[in-house]
């Protein structure tokens, strides 16, 4: 039989009955799915993967090649930099620390490209003045070579550098045994006394140049020479050492000495002829009234020996200062004030002439001198003398001392205001017995540049403005 059971079922439950059915129904699908669902997950990140894997290395190329590409490129930049191109650029583009690396190469490069034109410019420069240089060295060696006058060079050290042929003929010396030694030994091994006194004032100084008239021993002979030191400096002002430059004066001085005595004979005869024809013209005045008996013979003897006694007078005022001139002793030398030997001739003169205006400037740093003071006192006399007489007994004479501490002199200035000095008269000024004045000798100035030589100075004369006459002389101190 069959036994049916009937129960009440609510409507919510077989709701939830259908609900059921449906998601087991959806469950045994999907189950069913499940293999091909599993299949195209594996397969999609497979996919997934192997496209990962492509761009990872696609990636690690394009980075790699962003590096090496330039580095490259940079490295053979480098070799070309190393061959010499510095014109070489590398075009690579790139932000990171690379590209910073080859903005710096390329910079360098074109710095270097630039120090390089740079240089070169300074080579040609470099190359034409080391021509110049070379042209002037050898334009100075044809002028140290072929000059008349010996020169000889020394450096900082006192070693002997050049030595010039006509050095060699004037000292009788081959350049071999004097050159690349020390000059002190060279000039005491040939008694070249005159060439250390240059030398050694120099040093002791620090002067710039130096002169000085001496006599050296030439194979037994003596020579007198003119000496001329001056010191070498370059443009930084930095001591170079110093060059002496020296001529032979023998030949010179016998020419001067001949045409000097030769001038003095003639004006001698000169001067002795003028007082000779008023004496001879008197005592044939004289004879010939003797001989006639003329009755005023007395006064015509008295005017005729008057006439005889001072033109024989005046004969010896001539020779005695003729005498002094030719028999000037030689200096007695000390040292002293040159001022106040200026001062005392100053003082005489003022109290003797007093319409002479006496303007004196004297140095107070003028140091002592060696000289001597008498022969120096005769100096003063004398263009103290010339200027007062110059102006007729009246009027102004400037006297000045000046201390030069460059060339370590003492200069001594005398001035007028008188006629001045005529462009004919002023080669002539210290020839012995030349004179302008009717009862000069013409010896005074002679003597007085006589003196100064004899003091190893210098004097000149010239014209002072507006008007007279200025006679100025060095001593060396």
């Amino acid at each position: 039989g069959v036994v049916v059971v009937e129960a009440y079922v609510p409507e919510s439950l077989l709701t939830k009955m259908e609900g059921i059915g449906r998601q087991y129904e959806e469950y045994k699908q999907i189950k069913a799915m499940k293999n091909p669902i599993k299949a195209g997950a594996y397969l999609f990140v497979a996919v997934v993967t192997v496209m990962i894997l492509f761009s990872a290395t696609w990636f690690g190329f394009y980075v790699a090649r962003s590096i090496t590409v330039p580095i490259q490129r940079l490295a053979e930049a480098t070799e070309a930099v190393a061959q010499g191109d510095l014109s070489v650029k590398i075009d690579a583009k790139a932000t990171d620390e690379i590209g910073t690396l080859i903005e710096s190469f390329n910079r360098m490069t074109g710095d270097l490209q630039g120090s390089k034109f740079k240089l070169e410019d300074a080579n040609r420069s470099l190359r034409q003045t080391n021509v110049e240089l070379d042209r002037r060295r050898a334009y100075i060696e044809t002028v140290v070579e072929t000059i008349a006058a010996g020169l000889l060079s020394m450096d900082r050290n006192g070693i002997i550098t050049t030595f010039n042929p006509s050095g060699e003929r004037i000292l009788g010396l081959s350049a071999d045994r004097i050159r690349d030694r020390p000059a002190n030994e060279v000039f005491k091994e040939f008694g070249l006394e005159v060439f250390q006194a240059v030398y050694d004032r120099m040093q002791a100084d620090a002067r710039d140049d130096w002169s000085l008239e001496g006599q050296v021993d030439v194979q037994g002979k003596p020579v007198k020479i003119r000496l001329n030191g001056s010191r070498m400096r370059d443009e930084a002002n930095k001591d170079l050492g110093y060059v002496l430059i020296f001529d032979d004066l023998t030949e010179l001085i016998k020419a001067q000495k001949v045409a000097a005595w030769q001038e003095v004979a003639r004006r001698v005869a000169h001067e002795i002829k003028n007082p000779l024809t008023p004496i001879q013209l008197s005592a044939q005045r004289l004879r010939k009234k003797f001989f006639e008996k003329s009755p005023d013979f007395d006064r015509i003897f008295d005017e005729a020996t008057n006439v005889i006694v001072t033109e024989v007078g005046s004969l010896k005022h001539m020779v005695d200062e003729f005498s002094k001139f030719a028999r000037l002793p030689a200096p007695q030398m000390a040292r002293q004030s040159l001022n106040e030997v200026i001062q005392e001739v100053l003082t005489l003169y003022r109290a003797a002439h007093k319409d002479i205006d006496f303007c004196v400037e004297l140095d107070d740093d003028l140091p002592v001198l060696n000289f001597d003071r008498e022969q120096l006192k005769r100096v003063c006399v004398n263009l103290f003398d010339n200027a007062i007489q110059a102006m007729n007994h009246a009027g102004r004479v400037w006297v000045s001392t000046k201390y030069d501490t460059k060339r370590k002199r003492a200069i001594v200035s005398v001035a007028d205001e008188g006629v001045g000095i005529t462009p004919e008269d002023q080669e002539k000024l210290f020839v012995p017995y030349f004179t302008r004045k009717k009862t000069g000798t013409g010896l005074g100035l002679a003597i007085v540049r006589r003196i100064i030589t004899d003091h190893d100075g210098q004097i000149q004369a010239s014209n002072n403005q507006p008007k007279g006459a200025v006679f100025t002389f060095d001593l060396p101190v």
